[in-house]
C-alpha cells in the first residue's frame, strides 16, 4: 500500500485495488500532502474533513460493490470517497451541500479523469430521485436518523452505510440492507466520529 496506508480490516480485493489506485495526496490540502497516507482524518476546506483511509476502505467494503453497481454518495467533500467508489462501480452519483466543496471536488475529479462520477450541489438528505434506485448508498456525515428519502431510493438487495448519532454524542456506523420484501435489516458496525449531516 502507498505510504503508511494500513487496511487490516479489509480483505475485499476490489476495494484494496481501488485504495491503491486513487492518489490520496491529490485530495488533501498542499500543506498536508506528506500526511496523506497516515491513517487519520485530515482537515479540508469549509471546516470539513477527509476520512481516514481505513474508514473509507471499510465503508466501501461493507457496500459489497461490483463493476455493475450504481452508487449514491451523500457528502462529496474532497471527492476522495467518490473516486474510490468509481474505481469499482459503474456509476457514482455524489451530492455535496457546500457549494465551495462541490466546485473544487468537481474540478479535481475531472482533472483526475473520473468521468463516471456525476456530482451535484444540493441537499443530500433528499437523495437523487431521478437517478434512483441505487444498488448502494453511502453517507459520509452523521445523521440523527436515516433520511426516509434515501431509504426509498435503495434498490431491493441494496445496502446503505451511514454513521448515526448526534454531533456531540456517540455515533455508530450502521449497515442497512433492503431485502426482497422491502424490509431493512440493520447491523451496527463500528463506533465512529463524523461531521454532522446538514
Amino acid at each position: 500500500m502507498k505510504g503508511r496506508l494500513r487496511l487490516e480490516e479489509v480483505s475485499d480485493t476490489l476495494v484494496l485495488a481501488a485504495m491503491e489506485a486513487v492518489p490520496r495526496e491529490e485530495f488533501v490540502p498542499g500543506r498536508l500532502r506528506t500526511a496523506a497516507y497516515d491513517d487519520r482524518a485530515l482537515p479540508i476546506e469549509a471546516g470539513q474533513t477527509i476520512s481516514q483511509p481505513a474508514v473509507v476502505a471499510y465503508m466501501t467494503a461493507q457496500l459489497g460493490l461490483s463493476p455493475d453497481s450504481r452508487v449514491l454518495e451523500i457528502g462529496t467533500g474532497s471527492g476522495y470517497q467518490a473516486a474510490v467508489l468509481a474505481e469499482i462501480a459503474r456509476d457514482v452519483y455524489s451530492i455535496e451541500r457546500i457549494p465551495r466543496l462541490a466546485r473544487t471536488a468537481a474540478a479535481r475529479l475531472t482533472r483526475l479523469g473520473y468521468g463516471r462520477i456525476h456530482l451535484r450541489q444540493g441537499d443530500g438528505a433528499e437523495g437523487w430521485p431521478d437517478a434512483a434506485p441505487f444498488d448502494a448508498i453511502i453517507v459520509t456525515a452523521a445523521a440523527a436518523a436515516v433520511p426516509s428519502a434515501l431509504l426509498a431510493q435503495l434498490a431491493p438487495g441494496g445496502r446503505m452505510i451511514l454513521p448515526l448519532g448526534e454531533p456531540d454524542g456517540p455515533q455508530v456506523l450502521v449497515s442497512l440492507e433492503r431485502n426482497p420484501a422491502g424490509e431493512f435489516i440493520r447491523r451496527d458496525l463500528w463506533p465512529v466520529r463524523f461531521v454532522p449531516l446538514v
